[in-house]
C-alpha cells in the first residue's frame, strides 16, 4: 500500500477519537467542578443538542442513495419523511433513526 493511504487512514482514526473523546473529556471536567448533590440538577444541555447534530451530518453525508435511480432516491424520501414523522411525534433519537432505516431498507428492498 502506499504511504499515503496509511497517513489518511490514520488521520481518519485520530480525527475519530476525537470527535468522540473531547465531548466526554469536557463534559466529566465540567461535572468534577461541581458537588455530588448539585450534579444532577447541573447536568449540561448541549450533550443533548450536540449528539443528534452530529449524528444528522453523518446521515446528511450518507444518505443519497449511490445509484441515481428513482428506487433509490424514493427509498431516500420515503425514509427521510418516517424518521422526520417518528420524531416529531416521539422527540427522541433512537426509534425515529430506526424507523427511517427500515423503511429505507423496506422501499429498496421491495423495489428490487
Amino acid at each position: 500500500m502506499n504511504g499515503a493511504i496509511w497517513w489518511a487512514a490514520a488521520a481518519t482514526a485520530v480525527g475519530t477519537f476525537l470527535i468522540r473523546m473531547l465531548p466526554l473529556y469536557v463534559m466529566q471536567r465540567c461535572m468534577s467542578r461541581v458537588s455530588d448533590i448539585e450534579r444532577e440538577r447541573q447536568l449540561p444541555e448541549w450533550p443533548g443538542v450536540l449528539a443528534p447534530l452530529m449524528i444528522a451530518a453523518l446521515l446528511g453525508l450518507s444518505l443519497p442513495p449511490h445509484p441515481s435511480s428513482a428506487l433509490g432516491w424514493s427509498s431516500m424520501v420515503v425514509g427521510s419523511l418516517a424518521t422526520l414523522c417518528l420524531w416529531y411525534k416521539t422527540r427522541t433519537l433512537g426509534l425515529p433513526v430506526a424507523a427511517g432505516v427500515a423503511a429505507y431498507t423496506l422501499m429498496l428492498f421491495i423495489g428490487s
